[in-house]
């Protein structure tokens, strides 16, 4: 993976301006805060996150990806207040689930989500090097 950062940029704080990368693309729809079997154990931002990661996780290893290989990243919340107050449970579900972060990512907040009860939905693009 190249990281895009032109000269006199700053470096981004947890994320890239832009990535280069070669291989097999993995795509993963949004991911919101339900388990496998469709169900909210909680209406916490963080404990949505956490859930939302670990689906993707899933998802990934099933196309045969891991989360280093993850080079976008969209994350859609129905608050940003508070998901800006969650980023310390945020950072560490992250740390623990993805790893470190180098992967182009935009966050964006929306009126709500298509299933009531999501506070957040993560989508990415992973690729596989040659």
């Amino acid at each position: 993976m190249q990281i895009l950062l032109p000269p006199g940029w700053p470096r981004p704080k947890g994320y890239s301006n832009g990535v280069a990368v070669r291989g097999r693309m993995v795509f993963v729809a949004g991911m919101i805060g339900w388990d496998a079997q469709g169900v909210f154990h909680t209406d916490d931002m963080a404990g949505q996150v956490r859930q939302a990661l670990q689906n993707i996780v899933e998802v990934l290893q099933e196309g045969g990806a891991r989360p280093e290989h993850i080079v976008r990243m969209t994350w859609y919340v129905t608050d940003k207040h508070e998901y800006i107050a969650a980023y310390p449970e945020i950072g560490k579900a992250f740390r623990e689930l993805i790893g470190s972060f180098n992967a182009s990512m935009t966050a964006i907040e929306v009126a709500a989500l298509i299933e009531d009860r999501a506070k957040v939905e993560i989508e990415v693009t992973a690729v596989i090097p040659d």
